[in-house]
């Protein structure tokens, strides 16, 4: 069982990506395949770009969250 390589965006493609991620966490199956279109890959690299976007995300969210519970912005 081989792994498929590591696909790389250029500067273009990820800018494109991020605004389509800042639209909609969760694009359908439409939705991907018009992304993949003006992106230039696969739909299925689009469902996986997704995916690991939305981990980053859930993962910069929790640290967000830890951050505010160390310094609390309480007017006491």
């Amino acid at each position: 069982v081989r792994k498929k390589p590591r696909t790389f965006y250029s500067a273009v493609q990820l800018e494109e990506l991020e605004k389509m991620f800042q639209e909609d966490h969760y694009p359908d199956n439409e939705k991907r395949r018009e992304i993949a279109a003006v992106v230039g890959v696969t739909p299925q690299q689009i469902l996986v770009w997704f995916q690991n976007r939305r981990a980053k995300w859930r993962k910069l969210e929790k640290l967000g969250m830890k951050d505010n519970r160390k310094y609390p912005t309480s007017s006491a």
